[in-house]
C-alpha cells in the first residue's frame, strides 16, 4: 500500500475513534488512519493513573534543519490525546540508549524519571510539549494533550459541515467555508486539502483533527470578521483583512521554504491563546498592507503559547505596509509565552522578539510580558530598528513608540548583540520600558550592583542602544515592591 507522510500528501483512513460527545471518559485517544505514514522514534502510551495503557499513534512530521545555508527536511513524531484531570505518560525511545532527556517548555517543571528506554511522567493539565532524547531536536516527539471537547457540534445540524474520523479529500483540494456555517473535524479525522474561510462572517473551525495540504497553506483567514479556529494541527493559519478573529490551541507546523506560521495582515482584534508554533520561517507576524490586503493593525494578542522558530523570528512586527499612504500598527501584546529556538545565520532577519519598521509604518504600544526564552540555537534576543530593507520596502519607518519588555528572561549562551536604533531625527525609536530583565537569572537595571558608571546599562545585558534612540530604561519592580 502506497503511503503519505503527514503535512505532505493526503492519506487513506479507517478509524475506530468514539466521538468525543458519545462517551462519558476523562482520556480520549483515537488510532491514526490506515496508510499514514507513523514513526517507529517512540512509543508513547497513556492511561488514567492506575488504569490500562493505551497506545497512541506516533505521526510522521516534517520538520526543517538548516544546515550551514540549506534547508533539510528531518522527520520528528507527533502524538495527541484529550483528557482532563490527572494521566500518566509513557514514553519508549527506540532508537537507541536514553543518555539524556528533558520535556519543553522548560518553565513547565514536568518532572520525569528514566527507567531504561521509557521516560514517565504525569500530567495534570492540557499542553504542548517536546520530549527531546539525547539532546535530538529534530527527531523528537510533539505530544499535543488536548483538553477535553465541550461543544462538540450536532452532525445533522445543517449549519455544521461534520468531518468523523477519517480521510476527507475536498474537490478542488480546498473547502470554501460559508457564512455562519461551523466545521468540525473531529479527533481522527484528517483533511486532506485547504481550509478557506473567505470573505465570510460568523465561522468556527474547531475539533481535534489534522489538516494536511502538499504546498503552502492549511488555513486561511481572508477579509471576514467573527470567525474562531480552534483545536486543529496544520501548516500555517494566516488572517489578513479580518476583524475579531480567535484562534485557540492551534498547532502550526512547516518545513518548506517561507513556512510562516500565523501571520497577520491589515487585521484588527485578533486574539491566539494556547498556540504552538514549530515554523521553517517566522512563528508569528503582524504586518499592515501586504499580500493583496490593506491597512494597518490594531489589537492583536497572543498569549499561554509556545513559538519555535527552525528559521527566523519567532516574533516579528513591522516590516511591510503602505510608504504612500502610511499606516499604524498598535496595541500589539504579548503574554506569558515561552521560546523554544531561534536559529538565523542573517543578522539582519534575527531577533526573537523583533520590531523592524519600515513601509512609513508607525508602531507604537507594544507589550512583551512574562516571556521564557530558552537557549536557542543563533541570533539575537531582541531587535529594535527603524531601517529601510530595500529588497522588503519602499521607504524607512516612521518610528518605533512606547515599548514594554515586562518579565522578560533569556537562560543561555548563545545569543549575539541585540540591537536597539532608529533611523535619523524624525525616525525615532523611543520610550522603551524594560522590567525586571533577567539574563541567566541576573536582574539588569539601571542602577544594578557591579555595573560600572561609565558604562550603558544595555552592555551589561548585550544590548546595543545605538542612535536615534532615546529614553530606553531599565528597571526592577521587584526592588521596588520590596
Amino acid at each position: 500500500m502506497k503511503k503519505f507522510f503527514l503535512f505532505l500528501c493526503g492519506v487513506v483512513c479507517l478509524c475506530t475513534c468514539i466521538p468525543a460527545e458519545a462517551i462519558a471518559a476523562s482520556l480520549i485517544t483515537c488510532p491514526a488512519p490506515a496508510g499514514v505514514d507513523l514513526n517507529g522514534d517512540f512509543t508513547v502510551c497513556v492511561r488514567e493513573v492506575g488504569g490500562h495503557w493505551q497506545k497512541l499513534s506516533s505521526y510522521m512530521l516534517n520538520v526543517d534543519e538548516v544546515r550551514a545555508t540549506k534547508h533539510c527536511v528531518e522527520q520528528a513524531s507527533m502524538a495527541t490525546f484529550s483528557f482532563s484531570g490527572k494521566v500518566e505518560v509513557k514514553v519508549t525511545y527506540n532508537r537507541g540508549n536514553i543518555d539524556s532527556a528533558r520535556i519543553r517548555p522548560l518553565s513547565y517543571g514536568i518532572p520525569f524519571r528514566i527507567e531504561g528506554r521509557d521516560i514517565l511522567f504525569t500530567l495534570e493539565r492540557p499542553c504542548n510539549l517536546s520530549v527531546e532524547v539525547n539532546g535530538d531536536i529534530f527527531h523528537n516527539l510533539h505530544l499535543f494533550a488536548n483538553p477535553m471537547e465541550t461543544d462538540v457540534p450536532d452532525k445533522n445540524d445543517p449549519d455544521v459541515l461534520y468531518y468523523g474520523p477519517g480521510l476527507h479529500t475536498p474537490e478542488g483540494g480546498k473547502l470554501m467555508v460559508p457564512s455562519g456555517k461551523t466545521v468540525y473535524l473531529a479527533e481522527g479525522a484528517v483533511f486532506a486539502g485547504r481550509i478557506l474561510m473567505e470573505n465570510v462572517h460568523d465561522v468556527k473551525l474547531i475539533g481535534r483533527g489534522i489538516i494536511v495540504y502538499k504546498v503552502k497553506g492549511g488555513i486561511r483567514i481572508a477579509n471576514s470578521r467573527n470567525v474562531l479556529v480552534e483545536g486543529i494541527v496544520t501548516t500555517q493559519c494566516a488572517t489578513g483583512g479580518s476583524d475579531g478573529v480567535t484562534i485557540r490551541n492551534v498547532k502550526s507546523i512547516s518545513y518548506y521554504g517561507w513556512g510562516d506560521g500565523m501571520n497577520v495582515f491589515a487585521s484588527n482584534n485578533v486574539l491566539f491563546d494556547g498556540v504552538f508554533c514549530r515554523n521553517s520561517d517566522d512563528c508569528t507576524t503582524v504586518y499592515g498592507t501586504r499580500a493583496g490586503f490593506k491597512g494597518g493593525c490594531r489589537n492583536i494578542t497572543m498569549r499561554n503559547s509556545t513559538l519555535w522558530a527552525d528559521v527566523a523570528h519567532p516574533i516579528f512586527i513591522g516590516i511591510h505596509g503602505n510608504s504612500e499612504k502610511p499606516e499604524v500598527l498598535e496595541d500589539l501584546n504579548y503574554v506569558n509565552i515561552d521560546i523554544l529556538d531561534h536559529k538565523e545565520k542573517q543578522l539582519n532577519y534575527q531577533g526573537c522578539m523583533a520590531i523592524n519598521a519600515g513601509d512609513n509604518n508607525l508602531i507604537r504600544n507594544v507589550r512583551f510580558e512574562d516571556i521564557r526564552v530558552e537557549n536557542f540555537r543563533e541570533g539575537q534576543l531582541l531587535n529594535l530598528r527603524i531601517f529601510y530593507n530595500k529588497k522588503y520596502c519602499t521607504a524607512p519607518g516612521r518610528g518605533i513608540e512606547n515599548i514594554l519588555f515586562k518579565n522578560v528572561s533569556y537562560n543561555g549562551d548563545r545569543s549575539e548583540v541585540s540591537v536597539i536604533e532608529g533611523y535619523g531625527e524624525g525616525r525615532m525609536v523611543k520610550d522603551v520600558r524594560f522590567e525586571n530583565l533577567r539574563i541567566n537569572g541576573r536582574l539588569i537595571t539601571d542602577n544594578m550592583p557591579g555595573k560600572p558608571g561609565w558604562y550603558n546599562t544595555g552592555d551589561m545585558a548585550r544590548i546595543y542602544v545605538g542612535p536615534h534612540a532615546e529614553n530606553v530604561v531599565f528597571v526592577s519592580t521587584e526592588e521596588e515592591n520590596k
